[in-house]
């Protein structure tokens, strides 16, 4: 198999940390070969402060699998990374952009079978002039700039426990009435369900769609957006042939008996999506990108500036990305079976 592309993300994070202890703990976790794509210098430092062993080896993309039980590869940068743990400095959002440029020129080339993202401090990032909501969307901008096609990305957090999907994303709530509508549920609907089947192995997705208001609007009384957007988007759906219900009150949707029911809701806004999967995966939960022409996964947790630096941070969510990274990408060879 390819090896896994592992972006640098934010250098003043715990990005760096983990990818150099995952690297140093690659035999007993079993973890299929990545190389980053950073600055050799930087992370030779970064791994002395850890106090961890890590030869480092310079390579192109097609050396690194063969490269990887000896040495962490590395693809470089051509930036000199001068930031310390906990300090982003004017290095940190030009190497994390590149980063991300690069990784996904890799894979567009056959080089990379996924990529596995680091997290960023947006902050810095629009700081900087970064123009782009977040990882996700910048995704699709890059590429549109190497393909000339437009394809939407939706971002769906999964755990073995919970799958779930923010129709609108990085909006405050106060916008999300004026941007939801009955074709982004769909559109939505349709990229998860296709996905599910074909990356994930599930024959027949089952899809439930929360509601907007609280108990789903109660029929009209608490809001009309829900019997006037998400029922409709939901007969569309049904009517596609995706296995699809909703709107369903949010409250009763995530308990243990309910998740049983499905295979991933879709949520009408961000923290609607997000507290109950932080809630019951806070360490391991994937971030995964759909919608693309390749795999991209993600630790779903921030840079956490204030243990950058100490080896203290838990790398279980950025193992179970690159696990994860490395599952969906066999989804075009011989069929494995479902993921639960």
């Amino acid at each position: 198999m390819r090896p896994l592309a592992l972006t640098l993300g934010e250098p003043a994070g715990i990005g760096p940390d983990l990818a150099l202890a995952i690297w140093h703990r690659r035999a007993e976790l079993d973890i299929p070969p990545f190389y980053l794509v950073g600055d050799p210098g930087f992370l030779a430092r970064r791994a002395a402060r850890l106090g961890l062993q890590v030869p480092m080896v310079s390579v192109s993309p097609n050396e690194a699998a063969a490269a990887f039980a000896s040495a962490l590869p590395v693809v470089g940068l051509g930036i000199s990374v001068t930031t310390e743990p906990g300090r982003p400095d004017g290095a940190s959002a030009p190497a994390a952009v590149a980063s991300i440029r690069r990784a996904v020129a890799d894979v567009l080339a056959g080089l990379a079978a996924a990529i596995v993202t680091n997290p960023v401090a947006k902050n810095i990032l629009y700081s900087s002039g970064f123009a782009e909501p977040g990882h996700t969307e910048f995704l699709s901008v890059l590429l549109r700039e190497a393909t000339g096609k437009t394809q939407k990305p939706v971002m769906m957090l999964w755990s073995p426990e919970l799958a779930v999907v923010p129709v609108t994303i990085h909006l405050p709530l106060r916008e999300v009435f004026g941007q939801l509508s009955s074709g982004l549920i769909v559109e939505t609907g349709r990229i998860v369900a296709h996905d599910l089947a074909k990356r994930f192995r599930i024959p027949r997705p089952r899809l439930v769609i929360a509601g907007l208001n609280p108990h789903a609007g109660e029929n009209g009384t608490l809001g009309e957006e829900d019997r006037a957007i998400v029922a409709p988007a939901v007969s569309q759906l049904v009517a596609e042939g995706i296995d699809t219900r909703g709107p369903l009150p949010a409250d009763s949707l995530f308990n243990e008996r309910a998740r049983a029911g499905y295979d991933a809701a879709l949520c009408m806004y961000h923290d609607q999506a997000l507290i109950p999967i932080k809630t019951l995966a806070f360490d391991h939960a994937v971030n995964v990108t759909l919608g693309l022409p390749f795999v991209r996964t993600s630790p779903d947790h921030g840079t956490a500036f204030d243990i950058a630096g100490t080896g203290t941070a838990d790398a279980t969510s950025l193992i179970s990305a690159l696990r994860l990274a490395a599952r969906l990408a066999l989804a075009d060879g011989p069929s494995p079976p479902p993921l639960s």
